[in-house]
């Protein structure tokens, strides 16, 4: 019976990860010269929709037939004089070495690849400024439902009195709702990011 029970190592099957590809997904600092819409629209969408920067550089960079194809139309381009500022961000051993290798091959600037992959979160940016609006809308109206709770709970403690289990109830009604509509308050705040953020200080690069 005992024997039955013994562990069998070759019964188990291990995945084929490879040191070289651990190492790929380790995390390092890379520095690009980046325009200030570009930082801007890299922190709207991690900040906005709770992403990692580690993990969008990973999304953009993985996508490799898309660099090589901005990399071919931008080697030989001019590019307007734009101020460039120096930033550091944490990405993936693998993302850096995908980037560099495609501006080795076609002789085009890394940062300026990063630039112009960026570009391709404009559609996101744009839907959730959209959202945002929407959601501004309805922080006015759930405000105004929110007050009108506080009132019906007065009502309720003036009519049946606040020891009534009614009065209870709706006091952790209204309690909860209060505590919901901060947090959706708080979230609309954060959003304000993207109504500052001009979509064309990004394409200008």
């Amino acid at each position: 019976m005992e024997k039955d029970s013994e562990f069998k190592i070759e019964h188990v099957s291990f995945s084929s990860t490879t040191s070289s590809e651990l190492r790929g997904r380790q995390s390092i600092r890379a520095t690009f010269k980046l325009t200030a819409g570009c930082i801007d629209a890299i922190s709207i969408v991690a900040k906005h929709l709770g992403i990692k920067q580690k993990s969008l550089f990973d999304h953009l960079a993985e996508d490799t037939q898309v660099l090589k194809t901005i990399a071919q139309e931008v080697s030989d381009a001019q590019f307007k004089t734009q101020e460039r500022v120096q930033k550091t961000f944490v990405i993936s051993r693998r993302s850096l070495q995908s980037i560099e290798s495609i501006s080795r091959l076609f002789n085009a600037p890394r940062d300026v690849l990063v630039e112009y992959s960026v570009q391709r979160l404009l559609p996101i940016i744009a839907a959730e400024r959209e959202k945002h609006e929407k959601r501004k809308a309805l922080i006015t109206q759930l405000q105004q439902h929110f007050t009108a709770s506080l009132a019906l709970q007065e009502k309720i403690k003036a009519e049946i009195g606040q020891d009534d289990p009614m009065f209870s109830w709706m006091a952790s009604v209204v309690n909860y709702y209060r505590n919901a509509l901060f947090q959706m308050t708080d979230f609309v705040q954060k959003g304000k990011i993207i109504e500052a953020f001009d979509p064309e200080s990004l394409k200008g690069s």
